[in-house]
């Protein structure tokens, strides 16, 4: 005999001979019954159910919806992680299509199959278990993804699986990218699926004058300037054995460029006021937002330590490339700042995941950490609305280069549509479906046509 509680399910419905076939039906599920959104909400309080089922004609309405879609507002802005499965007969398909997008975990069409229900009502729990399971692995330090990058989208995998085969290669690697989509984290991946014994080490190139870049970088011997009261090591000489890594490496002065040239070269570095050479063992990883291909061509970077720097170039998609990410993005920093901030914010909004899917995040990665960080603090209820999110007009994508031809262009739309509806829904194929105005069958063919993932 176990003590393990049974799982809370909230059966909303006001037919009171319904209510009665339900509770019979779910033998593995401790059911609670409520007939109106007073009742249901009470009950949501105390019991706090993982999963509920929601008709949404309630009294005073039982022929409408509006009741309905109301307690379906409240449930999940008081419990945003319950899955809610809503039913109607009222306008079925414009119903499913706002509860779904309302943030609603399924749908179906009364009157009730008892059998079918059964099966949402299963895997409503079971995705609500392994998203419960996911936050755990968070907060443990799981669910990273290359060494703390969190992606889902194509462009970002591939990236993933560059860095995975350079990595134990003893080659320099350029990552290029803008601003905020995460080089670093990027160039840690490197260092750590490496088998390199030694520190990982940066330095911001740009964020240091030129006159104490060097010795930063190469380190000095006592007495080699006024104030060199003793001899320091270097960051070079810091990460041998290991990784150097070179943020903003187009921020480098053209005579510093010829030392590091030599470096990379002999694989000796001289201090500042020495004149031994040192052997130094240390892998660089490098990374700029500049065009170093303009750079070059006007005299500003040395050609011959580009080719040296970039054994192998990576370019990193910006976030609005990275279709479905920021969701992911988002939901990752809302667990991680909940705990750290303001504990009982545990999820967003619909309105918020909207919002954050429509924005085109000109600051990439840094900037939804940041705003997602801000709208945790700002928050006043369980879960951060579009309002904390507080986000200027969403800019319109960028022009892009006209498709080849028909069949292309709507592949790109697909493609882009699918990963947003998936974004947007949490995976869920029955969500994403309604919201794409297909059937199940039909997103089925669509991911293994375009070898997505659902």
């Amino acid at each position: 005999m176990t003590d393990t509680p049974l799982p809370v399910l909230l059966v909303i419905e006001d037919d009171e001979g319904l209510q009665r076939q339900l509770k019979w039906a779910y033998e593995g599920y401790e059911v609670v019954l409520a007939g109106d959104r007073r009742s249901a909400i009470e009950a949501l309080r105390v019991h706090e159910p993982a999963v509920v089922t929601l008709d949404l004609g309630l009294p005073p309405d039982p022929d409408g919806t509006a009741e309905g879609f109301e307690t379906l507002r409240e449930i999940l802005r008081l419990k945003p992680d319950a899955k809610v499965i809503v039913a109607s007969g009222h306008g079925a398909r414009e119903s499913a299509l706002k509860a779904i997008a309302m943030g609603a975990f399924d749908f179906y069409r009364k009157p009730v199959d008892i059998d079918e229900l059964g099966l949402i009502v299963a895997r409503a729990f079971h995705v609500h278990s392994l998203e419960a399971e996911n936050r755990r692995l968070e907060q443990s330090g799981g669910g990273q993804v290359l060494g703390r990058i969190i992606s889902a989208a194509p462009e970002m995998l591939k990236v993933a699986k560059t860095i995975e085969r350079v990595a134990s290669a003893d080659v320099s690697v350029m990552l290029l990218g803008a601003s905020g989509t995460g080089k670093e984290l990027l160039a840690r991946a490197v260092h750590e699926k490496s088998a390199r014994k030694g520190e990982f080490v940066a330095i911001n190139c740009a964020a240091i004058p030129e006159t104490l870049l060097e010795a930063e970088l190469f380190g000095y011997e006592r007495g080699a300037f006024t104030g060199a009261v003793k001899s320091n090591v270097g960051k070079i000489e810091l990460a041998e054995g290991g990784t150097l890594f070179l943020d903003e490496v187009g921020d480098i002065p053209l005579p510093l460029q010829v030392k590091l040239l030599r470096f990379l070269q002999e694989r000796v570095i001289e201090r500042i006021g020495g004149r031994s050479p040192i052997a130094v063992d240390t892998r660089i990883v490098c990374a700029t937002h500049q065009d170093l291909d303009a750079m070059i061509g006007s005299g500003r970077f040395r050609d011959d330590l580009y080719y040296r720097l970039a054994e192998i170039v990576v370019k990193i998609p910006s976030l609005a490339e990275r279709h479905g990410d920021a969701v992911l993005l988002a939901r990752h920093f809302v667990n991680r700042f909940s705990r750290e901030l303001n504990p009982k914010v545990q999820a967003l909004s619909p309105d918020a995941i909207a919002a954050v899917d429509a924005y085109a995040w000109p600051g990439n990665v840094r900037e939804l950490e940041n705003r997602i960080k801000r709208a945790v603090i700002m928050a006043d209820g369980k879960a951060v609305t579009a309002e904390d999110l507080d986000l200027p007009g969403a800019a319109g994508e960028p022009e892009r280069e006209f498709a080849l031809n028909l069949r292309s262009a709507r592949e790109v739309a697909d493609r882009k549509a699918i990963r947003q509806a998936l974004a947007r829904t949490d995976n869920n194929i029955s969500g994403a479906a309604k919201l794409l105005g297909i059937s199940r069958p039909t997103l089925y063919d669509l991911l293994k046509q375009y070898q997505l993932t659902g």
